[in-house]
């Protein structure tokens, strides 16, 4: 059984882990060996604001964290700590759309779905929040579960990383108008 709970500072090394794991592991077929170690080692990682304010989330397993993810009320498009892209000033939620922010699930316990879970807990916190809509930036593995969710690709990102990799997201955005699972 699975368990959705607030993330916690005390455990961002064991976050960090699950992420590097989740960046490298479900990359295959999507990015190459060296785009995913570029993104899993300059991008990805805990972005400390969304657990300080209380918008990231673990999702556990017999007391394993098995996933994470979060929304947020910042600007700030993605990146942990070391690498956000974007301003992290809050948002207007009555003009703007709140943000869907590194989701990472264990390899292990791939297609179970965790991601449809997370997602539609933080649709719904960001609904009960007063935010009309959510954008997010998406990898190549997460787009499938945002397309199953309502999303649509608003425009293509090429994130050009150390060495001269060249990484490509998609920005997606999605009306909360609509019921959250669906």
């Amino acid at each position: 059984m699975f368990t959705i709970r607030l993330a916690r500072m005390s455990e961002k090394p064991l976050l960090e882990a699950l992420i590097a794991r989740s960046g490298i592991g479900l990359a295959a077929g999507f990015y190459t060996p060296q785009q995913a170690a570029a993104i899993t080692r300059e991008v990805f990682g805990v972005d400390s604001a969304l657990v300080q304010d209380g918008t990231y989330f673990a999702i556990e397993e017999d007391s394993t964290v098995v996933a994470c993810g979060g929304w947020s009320r910042r600007a700030t498009d993605f990146g942990g700590d070391g690498a956000k892209h974007g301003n992290d000033r809050l948002l207007d939620p009555a003009s703007e759309p709140a943000r869907i922010r590194a989701f990472f699930v264990d390899p292990a316990m791939a297609r179970r779905g965790l991601g449809s879970m997370l997602l539609r807990h933080c649709m719904e916190a960001a609904a009960r929040a007063g935010f009309g809509s959510l954008e997010l930036v998406s990898t190549l593995p997460g787009e499938p579960l945002y397309l199953a969710h309502g999303f649509v690709a608003l425009e293509p990102v090429a994130l050009s990383l150390a060495d001269g990799v060249v990484v490509r997201l998609t920005r997606m955005g999605r009306s909360l108008s609509r019921q959250p699972g669906g």
